[in-house]
């Protein structure tokens, strides 16, 4: 399914030329240095392609003939390839192996059988005129030699490289619709021809080698099946072959706008048919563009308007929509999740999220928040490496099938909160949105939690956090200069085992409540009969679950939040005056 959808995704993106994806027998790569030479043969210059992109140095991408796969060995890519097979000059391999590569890639030349080309003859009559000569006179040259990059040729009178010339693309296409090799059965196009022996690399996916990985592969003998060789054991024609790898190599390169990193999996997502949703998902989950800090909203909030008011357009009710998620595995690529439906079915399902993961907060606060940020506030120190293992993938997973989060994300985030006694915007929505999303799914669902403060929510876990927000307050308010509260002491304690603080924070209230001003003091006595009236009379529980420790972290911070709003300031006004 996963590699039919990605020959679908080709096929679709071939019949549109400005989609600037490879033709069969052909691939995209970065060239950073070009060989000009005249139609003698002779060296013109050596052309530096790359350019500041983002701060960063990119080197110009060209369509060029595609590559064979090599982990090992001698194996030449047609008129262009890497510095030591291109000029036979030594760099980072040894100089036997050297000169062995640059003989290839000559005779690799000739066996294209096109000398007749201009362009092709300049490249054999440079090859014969001492080409490691040719960074002699380059400004690049100590460059060159200790990057090994990339190199290919152009005639001095022509645009394109010498690779693209007409003669050697029509060769090529000959080459490929003659082969020869062993025929049968395709499982993916479901067409009778020549089969793939091997896999094209896919490169892109984060962790993997420098030279790619697969998805398909057989190479030890032990994952082979009835005597059989290499692709034998799954049999893909060559133009299917080709056609899904070029998909994903498409999806998973350095400018792809269908990619994000979620974790440790790299994701990448696309649709049957042009589509909002390939240019929106990114940016639905990704942290924001610092030069557009803004787009993040803007897409979540039209989201949410969308599917809210029933606004989604009606080829979104037929439009499939693919989400894949790859993560590196030694050699070979796996798949982390897979999903299929609708567009409209995940719309909805995202919108489902957000919506979740609202909560009241500071106005200098985002309004939505995205995945990255969350998963940093989960992570010692705030550090992307701390993020715990597969939990964003998982999370992922559990947000596109609209099933309830992963119990390690509320974990997660308690655990962080009791050890830093913080309980952040970031933190809040994610306890929120666990809890929420496992009372749907429950037989006897619990109350599902307010957006903001709910004085009508009597769990003991939330009237407990709130009254902890309370007894602070009353602190603060008492001792101005404070430099730490009974959250930096108590919070873990108080979250976990109520009925051992509780009773000593009780009674040192009585002695902060006494430096109040009379009006504060009758509203924080008010407020604390209010808050109290709600939990049981035996007392504080000895213990709280996981569940109701994530709601005593809410009852604390809407509380605490509360404290802060306009509606909340003008009753304590309106209280102190009455008194």
């Amino acid at each position: 399914m996963i590699l039919q959808a990605l020959n679908q995704y080709y096929e679709r993106k071939a019949a549109d030329p400005e989609t600037g994806i490879a033709p069969e027998g052909f691939e995209h790569k970065e060239i950073p240095f070009v060989i000009v030479i005249d139609p003698d043969g002779h060296l013109v210059n050596i052309e530096d392609t790359r350019q500041t992109i983002n701060k960063k140095l990119r080197a110009k991408s060209y369509l060029v003939p595609q590559g064979d796969k090599r982990s090992s060995g001698v194996k030449p890519y047609l008129l262009w390839d890497n510095m030591e097979y291109v000029l036979g000059v030594v760099g980072k391999g040894k100089a036997d192996r050297v000169v062995l590569q640059h003989q290839a890639f000559i005779e690799r030349i000739k066996n294209l059988n096109v000398s007749d080309d201009p362009g092709v003859n300049a490249v054999l009559k440079f090859m014969e005129k001492e080409p490691a000569n040719a960074l002699a006179t380059s400004s690049y040259a100590e460059e060159i030699r200790g990057s090994c990059p990339f190199m290919s040729f152009r005639l001095n009178t022509d645009v394109d490289l010498v690779c693209q010339r007409q003669a050697v693309i029509s060769r090529i296409k000959s080459e490929n619709s003659g082969g020869a090799g062993r025929s049968g059965f395709c499982l993916i196009t479901g067409d009778t021809g020549e089969l793939a022996v091997l896999q094209p690399s896919i490169k892109g996916v984060r962790g993997t080698n420098t030279t790619g990985g697969n998805i398909v592969s057989f190479n030890l003998a032990s994952f082979n099946s009835f005597g059989k060789e290499q692709g034998q054991n799954a049999p893909m024609g060559k133009m299917g072959s080709f056609a899904y790898t070029t998909a994903l190599n498409h999806l998973l390169g350095k400018d792809s706008q269908q990619k994000l990193q979620v974790g440790d999996a790299t994701t990448i997502f696309w649709s049957d048919k042009d589509s909002h949703i390939e240019n929106d998902f990114a940016v639905w989950f990704d942290e924001p563009e610092k030069d557009n800090p803004d787009q993040h909203i803007e897409k979540v909030r039209s989201l949410l308007l969308a599917v809210d008011k029933g606004h989604l357009p009606p080829e979104d009710q037929q439009t499939r929509f693919f989400v894949l998620g790859l993560s590196p595995n030694s050699a070979r690529i796996s798949v982390r999740f897979w999903h299929v439906g609708t567009v409209a079915e995940f719309s909805i399902r995202i919108a489902g999220h957000f919506h979740d993961l609202c909560i009241v907060r500071k106005p200098s606060e985002k309004e939505y928040l995205s995945m990255w940020s969350l998963l940093k506030s989960i992570a010692a120190l705030g550090k992307t490496e701390n993020i715990p293992p597969n939990l964003a993938g998982e999370w992922m997973r559990t947000i596109l099938s609209g099933s309830p989060y992963p119990h390690s994300l509320l974990q997660a985030a308690i655990r962080r909160i009791q050890a830093e006694r913080h309980v952040s915007y970031e933190r809040a929505a994610i306890i929120k949105a666990c809890l929420n999303r496992k009372a749907r799914f429950q037989s006897n669902p619990d109350k599902e939690i307010a957006v903001s403060l709910d004085k009508e929510n009597t769990n003991p876990g939330y009237r407990i956090g709130r009254l902890f927000a309370l007894l602070e307050k009353i602190q603060e308010e008492s001792s101005p200069s404070i430099n730490a509260t009974i959250r930096d002491r108590y919070y873990a304690a108080a979250s976990g085992t109520p009925a051992s603080v509780f009773p000593i924070l009780l009674r040192m209230k009585n002695h902060h409540l006494g430096k109040l001003e009379k009006g504060r003091e009758i509203f924080f006595e008010r407020l604390l009969g209010e808050v109290m009236s709600g939990l049981s009379a035996d007392g504080f529980p000895s213990q709280l679950s996981l569940d109701d420790q994530g709601r005593f972290a809410i009852g604390y911070y809407q509380q605490r939040q509360a404290f802060f709003t306009k509606n909340d300031t003008n009753q304590s006004l309106n209280s102190e005056q009455g008194a």
